[in-house]
C-alpha cells in the first residue's frame, strides 16, 4: 500500500485462524476490506473510498477526511466503490461538509438512497463524477 493508502477488514479478528487465513493477501476488492485512496486533482483533495462503513470500519475514512479537511479548501469523496453505509457514514460527511467543501461523487445507489431518504442530498453536493465534482 502506498502512505495515502490504508486497509482494514471489516471481519473481527480471530486468534485460531489458520496460518493460511492469517498470511492471505491484501485484496482490495474484497467486499469486506474497506480502502481509502487520496490523490490531489485539478483544484481537489479527492478521497477515495471502498467497501463497507458502519461504526466498526469508519476510522481510516474518517481519518483520511479529517485530514484532507484541514489541508485542502475543496474536498471529493469518491463514493463509486462504498458497497455499504449506515448513519455513521452520513455522520461523518455531515462533519465534513461542514469543516470544508465536501463534494460527494458517484455514490452507489443504495448511498444515493440513503442520502435521498434522510434528506442529507440537499445539505451535500452530489455530482455524477469526479471529474463534475471537481470543477464545480
Amino acid at each position: 500500500m502506498s502512505s495515502h493508502e490504508t486497509g482494514t477488514s471489516g471481519r473481527p479478528g480471530n486468534a485460531d485462524r489458520s496460518r493460511e487465513q492469517a498470511t492471505a493477501r491484501f485484496d482490495p476488492r474484497d467486499p469486506e476490506v474497506t480502502t481509502v485512496v487520496q490523490y490531489e486533482w485539478r483544484d481537489a483533495w479527492v478521497v477515495a473510498a471502498r467497501g463497507a462503513y458502519d461504526m466498526h470500519s469508519i476510522t481510516p475514512l474518517a481519518d483520511a477526511l479529517d485530514t484532507a479537511a484541514g489541508g485542502h479548501r475543496k474536498v471529493v469523496l469518491d463514493a463509486s466503490g462504498i458497497t455499504f453505509a449506515d448513519s455513521t457514514l452520513l455522520n461523518l460527511l455531515i462533519l465534513t461538509c461542514r469543516a470544508t467543501d465536501l463534494r460527494v461523487a458517484a455514490p452507489t445507489r443504495q448511498l444515493q438512497r440513503i442520502l435521498e431518504l434522510t434528506g442529507v442530498d440537499t445539505v451535500l453536493t452530489v455530482r455524477a463524477t469526479v471529474e463534475d465534482a471537481a470543477a464545480g
